[in-house]
């Protein structure tokens, strides 16, 4: 696996999102023992990046994160986010990301996780309660104790990146973008590149539209957020079909998988992104891998790019107030 900078942290330039191993998807919480296989087989492809939060669960995909690799920590590159539960009132996914919220959080995530120190905090959500100043310098107080290493933002638009930023080095930021989610590319992209930023997107394949497998919310249980996804009513389905469609044919021509066509179409994007696709299963643990051995011609990654965007928005009302655009 080849490796890529975020600022000045050395990462494989394809992670691996945990956070439907517990929380948010079918199937999820179904099989820790499969799980903790999966990242043990991401450990041993070289995927060094592993992505997790205190929310997810809440708190047990951390749990689960820490027993899979206790006695090899130093093989990863171990990245959580804080301030999306407010433990002043037990405010599970409210934005608190208040100074003494963040070191609440902070030494919660670092037992859980069973180690000293986080390679990579974000800040989960932009808390609208706390200017970003504040919440930064808590998180820099936190560098100098040697508690984290690095510090990211997550769904921050342009103006806070730059506060941020002018306050610590912020060495990531974790956003949704794939080949049907791309508005960060007229403004943020371009600042991220800038201020020397490196870029993590989440939900790669497009919470697994990309790879050509959902055709239907049948396939959901009721615990599965995409039921209630706009993208993913089944009039919308339809629709978007066209571009898991376009995906699969480039696939056929390259010999590669769609999940890794939309991966190596991000990868293209530069030597600063390192996407986080999710999975709790082996076999996609090594299909995901394997898209860094794909290289797509230049002519292909402009079919890609001019696909027509995704019918229906990416989150709901709710999530939409949680983040910065």
């Amino acid at each position: 696996m080849r490796h890529i900078k975020l600022r000045d942290l050395d990462v494989s330039r394809i992670g691996l999102g945990a956070m439907g191993m517990t929380f948010g998807y079918t199937g999820a919480g179904s099989d820790d023992d499969e799980s903790i296989r999966a990242i043990h087989r991401a450990m041993e492809l070289g995927v060094t990046l592993i992505d997790t939060a205190e929310v997810y669960g809440p708190y047990a995909n951390e749990e689960l994160i820490g027993r899979a690799i206790k006695g090899r920590r130093d093989e990863v590159v171990l990245a959580t986010k804080v301030g999306m539960i407010s433990h002043a009132t037990d405010g599970i996914g409210v934005p608190d990301s208040s100074p003494a919220n963040i070191r609440t959080a902070v030494e919660g995530s670092l037992v859980r996780l069973g180690s000293d120190h986080i390679d990579l905090c974000y800040q989960h959500r932009v808390d609208p309660n706390t200017p970003i100043e504040e919440t930064v310098g808590a998180l820099a107080e936190l560098v100098d104790e040697g508690k984290i290493r690095h510090i990211g933002l997550s769904e921050a638009g342009v103006n806070t990146i730059r506060r941020a930023n002018a306050v610590h080095p912020i060495t990531a930021l974790q956003s949704e973008y794939s080949l049907w989610t791309r508005d960060l590319e007229a403004e943020v992209l371009p600042l991220l590149r800038e201020l020397g930023i490196g870029f993590v997107p989440y939900s790669p394949l497009g919470r697994g539209f990309l790879t050509g497998t959902v055709r239907s919310t049948d396939q959901f249980d009721a615990g599965d957020f995409r039921a209630f996804n706009p993208r993913f009513t089944d009039e919308n389905i339809r629709q978007n079909l066209r571009i898991a469609d376009e995906v699969a044919a480039v696939a056929a021509e390259v010999g590669a998988t769609p999940a890794q066509v939309a991966l190596a179409w991000l990868l293209a994007k530069g030597d600063d992104v390192a996407p986080i696709p999710g999975t709790r299963r082996v076999a996609r643990v090594v299909e995901n891998a394997g898209a860094d051995d794909v290289e797509l011609s230049a002519e292909q990654i402009a079919r890609l790019d001019s696909l027509p965007p995704a019918a229906g928005e990416h989150i709901d009302e709710h999530q939409k107030q949680l983040i910065e655009r």
